[in-house]
């Protein structure tokens, strides 16, 4: 692994205080599905998330539906169109359920988008001020990879239940919560040889700064292998993972993504807890599927990573993965795709002080996608 030569805490704290895209975090992700009523009943039942918005036909909205769903600070959008030849039909015929916009939480909606179009971002929507009984909301969007967008958010003179437009509403059973408290960090999948087009993108335009590299040693098994660079904003509140594939004896995980995917697009989205053990009991429960590891993976695991508070045999029920780093510790477990097609997954975090990205697991956790992908028949 290689590092910049700041530590990763050393090199946020240098760059915050001259942020030029200041983020307040992740304000939401929007999917565009489907069948967005069934994918919102999945999210509730399955995920724990809560139902608290809507905008569709009762609402106003003739040639959409949009349910908001909310665990902790993780807001999900799912989105369908009633118009097979609209642009969110023809993303799903493409794509199938996949995710459209990653939305970023500013202060100044307007210098946010001067900021990055200034610099050769691509503008998607120009800044516009929508509003409503509960306030007004400023937002535009830029290009990202593949058909993804940004969408910065301004919603400091809100105080509705989303976004003007959306009429508060709630689950009609009791979602109950599984504890996602946030989004630690989305990763992407572009195309051979883009990732450092967009790294570059994120540092030139964005004003992220590198803070790990990946090479094919580092992430690669006996049959595949990709790279990785991690880019964060000043504050590390955002942090975008980029990945490509890279020369193994067969199909690697980027390029079958890309491949059903039909493109670039997100990957994975990872989602912090601070109990993973009660997180991930209760997600197993309600039939959430997650990749399997070897029962070998946890005979050496304590000389690994070192003394851990968790019990071995929690971690070995749930076949969660641990990793450590000079900061302290993380587990970690990955979902099975939740689509058809093998594109999007979940990953579930807690990080005990740890601030990287489970290097120590990368090969299990390859090894374990490659047998899936042998299922499939496409590795």
């Amino acid at each position: 692994m290689q590092t910049t030569e700041l530590s990763p805490l050393e090199l946020l704290h240098k760059n915050n205080s001259s942020d030029f895209l200041p983020l307040k975090g992740t304000d939401h992700v929007e999917f565009y599905v489907g069948n967005a009523k069934q994918s919102a009943y999945y999210y509730q039942a399955g995920w724990g998330f809560e139902l608290v918005a809507y905008a569709g036909p009762e609402t106003g909205l003739k040639d959409r539906a949009s349910y908001v769903l909310q665990q902790g600070k993780v807001w999900l959008v799912l989105t369908t169109s009633f118009d097979p030849e609209s642009e969110i039909s023809q993303h799903v015929r493409k794509h199938g359920d996949g995710v459209k916009a990653l939305a970023l939480w500013v202060d100044d909606a307007e210098k946010a988008f001067e900021a990055t179009t200034s610099r050769g971002a691509v503008a998607v929507h120009p800044v516009k001020t929508i509003k409503d009984q509960w306030g007004e909301v400023k937002l535009a969007s830029i290009k990202t990879y593949g058909e993804t967008i940004h969408t910065f958010i301004e919603r400091k003179n809100y105080t509705g239940a989303f976004l003007p437009g959306y009429q508060p509403k709630a689950s009609a059973f009791k979602a109950e919560s599984v504890g996602l408290q946030f989004i630690d960090h989305c990763v992407g999948n572009v195309g051979w040889g883009e990732m450092n087009t967009w790294v570059k993108f994120y540092e030139e335009v964005m004003g992220f700064k590198l803070l790990i590299t990946f090479d094919d040693n580092d992430i690669g098994t006996e049959y595949t292998a990709l790279m990785s660079k991690v880019v964060s904003n000043g504050n590390g509140y955002v942090k975008f993972p980029i990945n490509e594939p890279a020369e193994g004896k067969k199909k690697s995980q980027i390029e079958e993504y890309i491949d059903f995917y039909g493109g670039a697009g997100v990957q994975h989205l990872a989602l912090a807890t601070d109990d993973i053990i009660k997180t991930v009991t209760e997600l197993r429960k309600r039939g959430i599927e997650f990749l399997q590891v070897p029962e070998t993976y946890y005979e050496d695991l304590l000389s690994r990573v070192g003394k851990i508070d968790e019990d071995i045999a929690d971690l070995k029920r749930l076949n969660l993965l641990v990793d450590r780093d000079e900061e302290g510790y993380l587990l970690q477990l990955f979902s099975k795709p939740v689509e058809d097609r093998p594109t999007v997954f979940y990953e579930i975090i807690q990080r005990k002080g740890a601030k990287s990205f489970g290097k120590g697991n990368f090969k299990a956790l390859f090894e374990a996608i490659e047998r899936e992908q042998a299922l499939r028949g496409t590795l």
